[in-house]
């Protein structure tokens, strides 16, 4: 499956969906080279999972292109799980039903990975989530199989109570998805927040899919607040910054790192977002880090690669891009032994692109706390801070 450079929602539905049925082959002819197929269970109407589809198909064409896997090549096969637990779970069943899939690659629905935990288990396959809540990679003794990449829940909420001490902030209100990422990011929020003797002005929910966010952004900015932290995905975050300022709200604006979406930020927020500050890894705003390491330079080139190919950058890339890059250190390792795979993932540690990963046998959640950075929305785009 080879992406245009830009895609649209429909026309990457169109294309995950034929992977779905036909699979799909992420290189061209490599002469009596072994595939070794990575399954990827994606939801096609999902921003975030489409930047992770194109971060895999641009990865994978690399990592083939480098020979690095001597007669092994990755492969790349799509299912569309429409956000869906009961799709998902199929899906899974159907990638560790097949012996050719060494490994699976998840997107942003935490819910299918915890309800099909004990699937992967059970059937042994070694799966990568990319999904943001804790609970997809924990308790471990629940979760052999499944290793988690992305800013974790705990981690984010100490860089922002960090940061909103800095500030000497006294009130805060939090603005949450009602979802297993919102809830859990909700719950170690307001204890760091109670840690620090910061007062809690309100919280609010709102449903994932909700596309007007305008009542509970009002209700919280009713308190005024000093500040007014986002929980949700890149475009409720958008949208709450809009709603804010509409509320003519007066605070600072702060984002939980689920929120990042693309380098540029939709003009009809930008302006609401401005001085907004997220807390992220370094590669969205890489054009303003100089390449002092070669982890450093890599992350740049990736930017560059990705940006080439796709017309801009998404934040959740570097991600789904590291996800490929363990795959490969332990097919290059392993072949295709499944088991063999899972036992190498356990103890990984490499810097990759979306900062320094560790995996253990008690912590199968790989991105290290020193990951995340603070950013700041400055003139549409997002900037490291400081």
């Amino acid at each position: 499956m080879r992406l245009p450079r830009r895609v649209t929602a429909p026309l990457l539905a169109s294309t995950l969906l034929a992977a779905a049925v036909t699979g799909c082959d992420s290189t061209g002819d490599a002469g009596d080279a072994t595939d070794v197929v990575i399954g990827a269970d994606l939801a096609t109407g999902s921003a975030i999972d489409s930047a992770y589809a194109r971060a895999l198909q641009l990865k994978i064409e690399q990592v083939n292109a480098s020979g690095q896997l001597g007669d092994h090549r990755l492969v790349l096969r799509v299912q569309d799980n429409r956000s869906d637990s009961t799709s998902s779970l199929r899906n899974i069943s159907l990638f560790a039903d097949d012996a050719r899939v060494a490994a699976i690659v998840t997107g942003s629905c935490g819910e299918c990975v915890v309800d099909a935990a004990k699937t992967i288990n059970d059937k042994r396959v070694p799966t990568i989530a990319l999904a943001a809540a804790a609970e997809v990679s924990a308790p471990v003794t629940e979760r052999r199989y499944v290793f988690k990449l992305g800013p974790n829940p705990v981690d984010s909420a100490a860089a922002l109570v960090t940061e909103l001490q800095r500030t000497r902030t006294k009130s805060v209100a939090l603005l949450y998805a009602d979802d297993l990422y919102g809830r859990g990011g909700h719950q170690v929020m307001t204890s760091a927040l109670d840690k620090a003797g910061i007062t809690i002005a309100g919280s609010r929910t709102v449903k994932p899919a909700a596309t007007d966010v305008s009542q509970a952004v009002g209700m919280l900015a009713e308190a005024k607040p000093d500040a007014l932290v986002v929980w949700t995905a890149p475009d409720q975050a958008a949208l709450a910054a809009t709603s804010a300022k509409a509320a003519k709200f007066g605070g600072r604006l702060y984002f939980d790192a689920a929120a990042a979406g693309d380098l540029f930020i939709p003009s009809e927020a930008a302006r609401a977002t401005n001085n907004a500050t997220m807390v992220f890894p370094q590669i969205l705003a890489i054009d303003d880090v100089i390449a002092t390491t070669p982890a450093k330079a890599a992350r740049k080139q990736w930017f560059r690669d990705y940006t080439s190919r796709y017309g801009s950058y998404s934040g959740a890339a570097a991600f789904a891009a590291d996800a490929v890059d363990l795959v490969a250190d332990a097919v290059g390792r392993a072949g295709g032994n499944r088991e063999r795979i899972r036992d190498i993932l356990e103890t990984s540690q490499m810097d990759g692109l979306s900062g320094p990963i560790r995996i253990t046998p008690d912590n199968h959640s790989g991105l290290m706390p020193q990951a995340l950075t603070l950013l700041v929305a400055r003139s549409g785009r997002w900037r490291l801070l400081g």
